[in-house]
């Protein structure tokens, strides 16, 4: 990961002020400064007829200074908890997700909350899922407070996507002196046989033989490095969000294998974010 800039969402709320938190914790740790980015899309309503006078579509002055303090108070609270970190605020009048899209080609992380200002809890908000979708650089979506300890967690197969969520959590792991623990799951079986004690689904050495000299060749390069490697017979996605539970980080590539593939975020990634109990990376970019 880049010491360059890392840019935060931030809209006030606390999941956005639990991805701050986060930000300035790895900006502390890698030498990157900090952007606070409010972008906010004033809804442009109308009337339902043309007899009815139009109300002024675009925010005055006083909602601009809200905004700009709560910027100014995001910064004057990072300087305490992180003096040493390099902030800047910034405010812009845009769609949110376009503008983290569109600045991410710039930056080493995007980190975001995983839902923001809204009225439906539970749910990945819209811009989390369309910033990991899109992005340019790797995106955090910040959720949940686990142990300093606690490993990295990373899933692979043989994509590309994969070998760069793998680089990334080498690199995250062995910055926050934890273990990493890589996941490889192969398919269950399906149909017919599926609850048959006839037919049983194993990985076989031969199928595991490439992910252990994958791992071997990383724990050669890294050798300080504590590497568990596990071949598991499940849905990556459930292997994953269950990684997660005893994890500070889980990373995932932007795609797999499979039917999924020309989807715009892959299927594993999109359910990880969404079931993860702990904070995910979707990688973006090149190994």
């Amino acid at each position: 990961m880049t010491a360059r800039r890392i840019i935060v969402g931030y809209d006030r709320s606390t999941d956005a002020k639990a991805a701050a938190r986060w930000a300035l914790d790895e900006a502390l740790r890698t030498g990157a400064a900090v952007e606070f980015l409010y972008a906010y899309e004033w809804p442009a309503w109308l009337p339902a007829t043309s007899t009815v006078p139009a109300p002024s579509v675009w925010p005055d002055g006083e909602t601009d200074r809200a905004i700009q303090g709560a910027l100014n108070e995001a910064a004057a609270l990072a300087k305490q908890s992180h003096p040493s970190v390099p902030t800047h605020v910034t405010f812009v009048h845009n769609s949110a997700a376009l503008e983290l899209i569109g600045r991410s080609a710039g930056a080493s992380l995007v980190v975001l909350g995983c839902r923001g200002h809204s009225g439906v809890t539970g749910l990945l908000g819209s811009v989390s899922v369309a910033v990991s979708a899109h992005a340019k650089c790797p995106v955090v979506v910040v959720r949940g407070e686990p142990a300093g300890e606690a490993p990295v967690v990373v899933g692979v197969d043989d994509s590309p996507s994969a070998q760069v969520a793998l680089v990334f959590a080498v690199e995250a792991a062995l910055a926050r002196g934890v273990g990493l623990r890589v996941i490889r799951a192969w398919p269950q079986v399906t149909g017919l046989w599926e609850q048959s004690q006839i037919v049983t689904r194993v990985v076989t050495e031969q199928e595991r033989r490439p992910f252990d000299e994958l791992i071997a060749g990383w724990q050669r390069k890294h050798p300080e490095l504590t590497i568990s490697a596990e071949a598991v017979v499940a849905h990556p996605a459930a292997a994953l969000a269950e990684a997660g539970r005893d994890a500070q980080l889980l990373v995932v590539g932007t795609r797999g294998r499979g039917a999924m593939l020309g989807m715009v975020l892959g299927s594993v990634s999109q359910h990880v974010l969404r079931h993860s109990p702990c904070t995910v990376v979707v990688a973006h970019g090149e190994q």
